[in-house]
């Protein structure tokens, strides 16, 4: 059983999104404090963690922020009143992998769940669970079954959203990929509104690989993956 945590200080929401988790097959846990979230984290990590940002003792975001710098595959959603696109840009910054903001409906936070557990933990179709990529000198190995890339045979960390964009991108090349055929593709939805959460994502995976060149910018539209293919 999945076990899901669940920090928010409004105890109605907190219980009810606890509540709510347990009917669908979770088993959750809320904290009302980063303080106590935190202690709870680091006796035992659990599966996933929902996240509120105003909290009494402190800022949700540096929490996140705090926690990545430990656990960077651990799946993160927002739920949060900041509804500005401002705040959900830095929320994915940080390295969340949806951001919800209130008012919300809890059945709504379920599918968005699942939908992240089923990307977390899917296999692939395919039958070569190891793909590998060359740029220059560069190799970058992609196993599908994993969820693990590995530049230059050294295993770069990527969040859930993260892996899903390099993966998506990097079995479509040599196609241009628009933004919001990423958002469909990678995130179940596509409003334009989160079109620029695509290139806070796209920013990150190029940081983490530390070079531009293995994802091409075609500006106004989307992205390509550069990487050529090694049979």
């Amino acid at each position: 059983m999945k076990r899901i945590y669940v920090v928010e200080d409004h105890d109605v929401i907190r219980n009810g999104v606890v509540q709510y988790l347990e009917i669908s097959g979770y088993e959750a846990k809320g904290f009302e404090t980063l303080k106590d979230a935190r202690e709870a984290i680091n006796a035992a990590l659990p599966d996933m963690l929902i996240q509120d940002v105003m909290l009494p003792d402190g800022d949700g975001f540096m929490f996140v922020k705090e926690i990545r710098a430990h656990y960077k595959s651990l799946p993160i959603i927002f739920l949060t009143a900041r509804v500005e696109e401002s705040d959900r840009i830095l929320g994915f910054e940080l390295g969340c992998d949806d951001y919800i903001t209130k008012p919300f409906s809890p059945k709504e936070l379920v599918l968005r769940v699942d939908a992240l557990f089923r990307r977390v933990d899917g296999k692939s179709d395919e039958k070569e669970n190891e793909l590998m990529y060359t740029l220059g000198e560069s190799s970058l190995i992609i196993d599908e079954d994993e969820h693990k890339i590995f530049l230059d045979n050294s295993e770069i960390i990527l969040t859930a959203a993260e892996w899903r964009i390099i993966s998506y991108l990097a079995k479509n090349s040599p196609n241009l990929i628009s933004r919001a055929q990423i958002l469909e593709e990678c995130f179940d939805y596509s409003f334009e509104s989160y079109e620029r959460v695509v290139d806070t994502h796209i920013k990150n995976i190029r940081a983490k690989l530390a070079q531009d060149g293995w994802i091409e910018t075609v500006r106004g539209y989307g992205y390509r993956f550069a990487g050529k293919r090694k049979s």
